[in-house]
């Protein structure tokens, strides 16, 4: 097996999976991208552990303990987007900028003293 297909492949991946990342809005749509890139490094990991010849095969368990920590990642990022849109109604990550809740009457006058 040649290396570059599943390097190249990999690297396409990774790339779709950062544009997803830099360019969408949605909160959905960048996990998703994230779990695209996490992808992308698990088929390197075997793909180089296949190339290597690796007796204890440690490219595959570490791709193991990758799909662990993403199903993780992913559980607790949706219950937080879940959580975020029942209370503001939009996913939209531009809008997540303002989680702060507005200053009270008090808390104004006091900053402006």
């Amino acid at each position: 097996m040649h290396l570059a297909y599943p390097a190249v492949l990999a690297a396409l991946l990774f790339c779709v999976g950062l544009y997803g990342v830099l360019a969408r809005r949605n909160a959905i749509l960048v996990l998703m991208s994230v779990e695209l890139m996490l992808n992308a490094v698990n088929l390197n990991l075997v793909a180089f552990d296949v190339w290597l010849r690796d007796a204890l095969h440690a490219g595959q368990a570490l791709t193991l303990f990758t799909i662990a920590i993403a199903a993780a990642e992913i559980g607790i990022g949706l219950a937080i987007v879940l959580m975020v849109y029942r209370n503001r109604g939009s996913s939209d990550v531009d809008r997540l900028r303002d989680t702060a809740e507005a200053p009270s009457d008090d808390e104004k006058a006091e900053a402006a003293a």
